[in-house]
């Protein structure tokens, strides 16, 4: 069987959990939290229709796996853990980018009574178990979303032509300036476009592209339209990529005119913590977590560490500190090219991409 190291790692999870019982808690740096356990009683793993499959893991020395309420297998806890160190061996030594196969892999899936690596997923959520908070009493069925740190920084908000922001182009630009910019072919090209306006003009941020998406934001703040606007436009005037640094320069320069720092801080961090655990830009969304549970992070040491909904402030500082925007396809994604509207107006798109560093 072939997956990515983003696939594989999700395996790897599922035997790591089964095999130790235990979710570490993460702190605002991903490092493991060893007095923040949570204790996994059940791993819950649906193939098609028909074939629902349920990990008991309250036995301290087996799991004992049920398919459909029915038992079917029993399997040694210290054998899945030697299959997780074998996976991530695997992953560590797999190819930097696209598909291979690890070595006994086959293995492993027979183990498990499963023929996919990655389990199916129509939402954010990549692994569902019900775990038991020790200090509280409680126990609750949560799905939590997986990044793994052992393969290429995956992106946190896929470009598209609906996450393109429109501009409009102020200043004296003839049509020869237009065609002119547009000709731009260089290898910075996005940057060089930029240049060449804010040499005859400048950009103001009109609206979102895409009114699903705007109207998904709006949920976040009325506002938060204009804060992404402006925040993506310094990152294309300064060339500042990283997310942390960008709302730095946007808290100084206060296009809201916000009396009070912090702000434009704190709204952006819940934008990002919303795109993490369920909001889509094309997919109308209504404001809940498909995540509910949290993150889940494969650290490259191998250490299986979560992000807990209860602990959301340190989870939206990682975000923050951990993402960066990306320069998508222009030809792809159609932005960076001066255009005039139906009304003869000027205007300009930017397209928005967010990827984990």
């Amino acid at each position: 069987m072939r997956a990515n190291k983003g696939e594989w790692s999700e395996l790897y999870v599922l035997l790591r959990l089964l095999a130790y019982g235990k979710l570490f808690s993460a702190g605002e740096n991903t490092e493991k939290l060893e007095d923040v356990c949570f204790q996994v009683l059940n791993v819950f793993r649906s193939e098609g229709c028909s074939f629902d499959y349920e990990y008991r893991t309250k036995n301290e020395k087996t799991v004992e796996l049920y398919l459909n309420s029915d038992k079917i297998a029993s399997i040694d806890r210290s054998v899945l853990a030697a299959y997780s160190d074998r996976i991530l061996k695997g992953i560590k030594n797999g190819g930097s980018k696209g598909a291979f196969e690890i070595d006994g892999s086959d293995e492993v899936m027979r183990l498990l009574h499963t023929k996919k690596i990655k389990a199916p997923s129509t939402d954010k959520t990549d692994i569902k178990m019900e775990i038991h908070d020790n200090r509280t009493g409680y126990s609750s069925v949560v799905g939590y979303s997986i990044k793994s740190d052992l393969g290429m920084p995956p992106t946190l908000l896929n470009a598209s032509n609906a996450t393109n922001f429109i501009y409009d182009v102020i200043g004296n630009i003839s049509d020869e300036d237009i065609k002119r910019i547009n000709a731009i072919e260089s290898n910075k090209k996005i940057m060089d476009r930029m240049a060449a306006i804010e040499e005859i003009g400048y950009l103001k941020y009109r609206k979102m592209a895409n009114r699903v998406f705007e109207g998904n934001v709006m949920l976040i703040d009325s506002l938060m339209d204009e804060i992404l606007g402006n925040l993506l436009l310094f990152s294309f005037q300064t060339g500042n990529l990283h997310c942390a640094d960008l709302v730095t320069e946007l808290e100084f320069r206060d296009p809201l005119g916000y009396d009070r720092e912090g702000i434009y801080r704190y709204k952006f961090k819940k934008f990002l913590c919303a795109v993490a655990l369920g909001m889509l830009p094309s997919k109308v969304w209504d404001g809940r977590d498909e995540a509910n549970g949290g993150y889940i992070i494969v650290k490259t040491n191998g250490d299986v560490v979560a992000y807990h909904l209860y602990n959301r402030d340190a989870f939206e500082t990682y975000l923050l500190n951990n993402t960066s925007f990306e320069r998508a396809s222009t030809s792809r994604y159609g932005y960076a090219e001066l255009y005039k509207d139906n009304d003869n107006k000027l205007c300009i798109d930017l397209n928005l991409q967010i990827r984990f560093k």
